[in-house]
C-alpha cells in the first residue's frame, strides 16, 4: 500500500517526520533565515538531503555546499553535517540504512 502525505501541511518544525512508516526514513526540515542545526552524525546511514525552499548551506566535514531548491546532495552519515539556512529553508532528507 501507498503512503501518500502532503509536505507543506506538516505542522511540526524543525523536524518533522513525513511517512509513518521509517523505511526509508524521511523527515521535512524546516529552518528561519539564520537557523543552524549543531555538527552531528547519522552513522550506519545513507543521506540523500532534497532542496525545496529557500537556500541552506550545508556543511559535511570541513566542505560547504549551497543547496538550493531542486538540488539534491547524497552523502555518508557518517560525515559530520551542519545545516544552516541563509533564508526562510525547506528540505526533504531521506536516511536509508547503509548496506553492510
Amino acid at each position: 500500500m501507498a503512503e501518500l502525505t502532503a509536505v507543506d501541511e506538516l505542522e511540526e518544525a524543525p523536524h518533522a517526520e513525513v511517512f509513518e512508516e521509517h523505511r526509508p526514513r524521511t523527515v521535512r526540515l524546516r529552518l528561519d533565515a539564520g537557523e543552524e542545526v549543531p555538527r552531528h552524525q547519522h552513522p550506519g546511514y545513507d543521506i540523500v538531503l532534497y532542496g525545496i525552499e529557500g537556500t541552506i548551506e550545508l556543511r559535511l566535514d570541513d566542505e560547504s555546499h549551497a543547496v538550493n531548491p531542486g538540488d539534491a546532495v547524497q552523502f555518508s552519515g557518517e560525515r559530520e553535517i551542519s545545516p544552516k539556512a541563509v533564508d526562510d529553508a525547506t528540505a526533504l532528507v531521506v536516511f536509508a540504512p547503509t548496506e553492510e
